[in-house]
């Protein structure tokens, strides 16, 4: 994918602020940004989701939150009722912190029900809701990376997505980016965590990603114009 222009680019970022300490005047700003920039959506906490779904509607912005983040580790039943309280309150798309232990163990059975519990839910409204399933791809060997997208596929993920941002191993690597687009040629990839810069941004696209996570998004298109000379 060749990015050429500013709204291009501004069309694949989810404009993120997942800080704990995020209160209503940071949503309302962020909202504001993202209908100004026109970008894909917002990726905000659960707690947000009925502002951010007000504040965007009609706007072309999408509301995106998480589930079971950042450290993925609660039992599938507690992941789709999270799930369901988020679209019912106006989530449009949901990035769900996958069982990095299944993950890291090689756990089929218990991914795939993690994943699945989850999908189940964004499936059950009209339109479906956008299911994005973060591996944490910093943390992976190459094997283990494989592993979980091939199972995210087979899950009926939409997205798989790297890292949740939050994760000592770092966040997202072209190469993993590349890694995970020809494991899984079904789902498509979000990389999200570290990217700072339209360098790494177009790096990520470039690598295979078609959405890109990030809360310096004003600042990444800031520097495409520059470099653009837009």
């Amino acid at each position: 994918m060749t990015i050429q222009t500013v709204q291009e680019l501004a069309a694949l970022i989810d404009h993120s602020l997942l800080s704990s300490t995020a209160v209503e005047s940071d949503i309302r700003r962020l909202c504001q940004e993202a209908i100004e920039h026109r970008f894909a959506a917002v990726s905000i906490a659960p707690r947000w989701v009925p502002l951010a779904a007000k504040l965007l509607r009609g706007t072309g912005v999408r509301t995106d939150t998480v589930v079971g983040f950042p450290l993925g580790a609660v039992s599938p039943r507690l992941k789709a009722i999270e799930a369901e309280e988020v679209i019912m309150n106006g989530a449009d798309e949901v990035d769900m912190a996958a069982d990095l232990a299944a993950i890291l163990q090689g756990e089929e059975e218990t991914l795939l029900k993690d994943i699945e519990s989850v999908r189940r839910v964004c499936r059950r409204v009209s339109p479906p809701v956008v299911l994005k399933v973060i591996i944490e791809s910093a943390a992976l060997s190459e094997e283990q990376i494989v592993f979980a997208c091939r199972v995210g596929q087979q899950a009926g993920a939409d997205y798989l997505k790297t890292s949740t941002g939050m994760h000592k191993a770092g966040g997202a690597s072209a190469g993993h980016v590349r890694l995970m687009a020809q494991a899984a040629p079904r789902c498509k990839i979000k990389a999200a965590g570290g990217i700072r810069t339209a360098e790494q941004a177009l790096a990520m696209i470039e690598a295979g990603a078609s959405r890109l996570g990030s809360s310096a998004s004003v600042q990444i298109l800031e520097g495409f114009a520059s470099a653009a000379g837009q």
